[in-house]
């Protein structure tokens, strides 16, 4: 199995370049593990062995480390096939370094292979290949899924255990928590609520309003959106966009029933998902999801690297329930700065589920 660590400082420019990179890379290993770290001194850089901002460490070695080169918290420039500077290795770079390292992690061929394993590829004899590329590329792998690194926050750190205190908090109680409670969730793992949020939010697990309060932890927000959810025996919520309103019964295992309304001409649109997320019923019958992202560009990014921004940001606001094909694709045409594609209703709540379902239900 791949173990794969993304060091950086806080609000690195080229940490997300660097995620965004390891996408398709890592479509190829959907069993690899990915986690972040952020780092905060020079202490915690030699530790980890940060060698400049962002550093990936795959099962704990630098595949891109200089003979001679000491850990630093400034920023890390790397060299292209080209010998161009940039902020993040290539993507050709960092299919070379995970390929030797699953490689390695698989030790010596077995009798008779026929070559060395190439992680969960599938052949592309018969089309497994291309079947499967497509099922991983719908797999929550754009701004909305974190890029495929999943909306699930890592255990270390008190990550996880403060992000499942606020999502209950939202189910129950229709809104975050007190501070107190998210220091108690915290302080197993000799961390503080406020700083666990802080890193949270430099991770888009959630985000923080500018006086540091919790306005948006996926799938709930805190403020109005055009998605209003009823959860059967709970409060009315609202929901970041469309997918995440969707995802909500599974995550709870209560019956919900979204209130929502196209963009533009206002059209209502409900849907009422059954507890545990298995089926829905659509009103109008032909109602779908389109799902919509916007990109931009980071001002210390190399010109033409795409930075994904946070999806309260990137994709939120484009991912909304129409009444039918027709309307998405006449608001799609008249967005061309808005690149996606229309979910089928089973395609949207399938998303939804694989997205939020598991939040409240993993392990600590």
């Amino acid at each position: 199995m791949l173990e794969l660590s993304v060091l950086a400082v806080r609000d690195c420019p080229n940490c997300p370049v660097l995620l965004e990179r390891l996408g398709p890379v890592l479509a190829d290993y959907p069993d690899a593990r990915v986690t972040r770290h952020v780092v905060t001194d020079e202490a915690e850089a030699v530790r980890l062995g940060m060698r400049g901002s962002p550093t990936l460490l795959v099962n704990g070695s630098d595949p891109f480390a200089a003979p001679g080169s000491q850990a630093s918290l400034s920023c890390r420039v790397y060299r292209d096939e080209s010998g161009q500077s940039q902020g993040a290795p290539s993507v050709a770079a960092l299919r070379r370094a995970v390929r030797q390292a699953a490689g390695a992690a698989a030790g010596p061929e077995m009798p008779g292979a026929a070559g060395p394993a190439p992680g969960r590829l599938a052949p592309v004899a018969g089309g497994l290949r291309a079947v499967q590329q497509r099922v991983l590329r719908s797999f929550g792998r754009g701004a909305a899924g974190r890029a495929g690194l999943g909306r699930l926050a890592p255990v270390s750190g008190g990550l996880r255990a403060v992000q499942q205190r606020v999502l209950r908090s939202f189910a129950e109680n229709g809104g975050p928590p007190a501070m107190t409670e998210l220091d108690q969730a915290a302080a197993p793992y000799g961390a503080g609520g406020r700083a666990v949020l802080a890193q949270m939010h430099a991770e888009d697990f959630l985000r923080l309003d500018p006086a540091g309060a919790i306005s948006t932890a996926y799938p709930f927000s805190a403020v109005p959106t055009p998605h209003v959810v009823r959860i059967d025996g709970g409060p009315e919520v609202f929901s970041m966009c469309a997918i995440d309103a969707l995802g909500i019964a599974a995550m709870t295992d209560r019956a919900v029933t979204i209130c929502s309304a196209e963009p533009g001409t206002g059209v209502p649109v409900t849907v009422t998902v059954q507890a545990g997320g298995d089926r829905a019923v659509w009103d109008p019958g032909d109602a779908v999801v389109y799902e919509g992202e916007q990109h931009s560009s980071g001002s210390c990014a190399p010109p033409d690297a795409v930075v994904p921004s946070v999806a309260a940001d990137a994709c939120c606001g484009f991912i909304n329930f129409f009444a039918s094909r027709g309307s998405a694709a006449a608001w799609a045409a008249a967005h061309p700065e808005v690149t996606g594609r229309t979910l089928s209703q089973k395609e949207a709540l399938a998303a939804g589920n694989r997205i939020f379902g598991s939040l409240l239900r993993a392990r600590l």
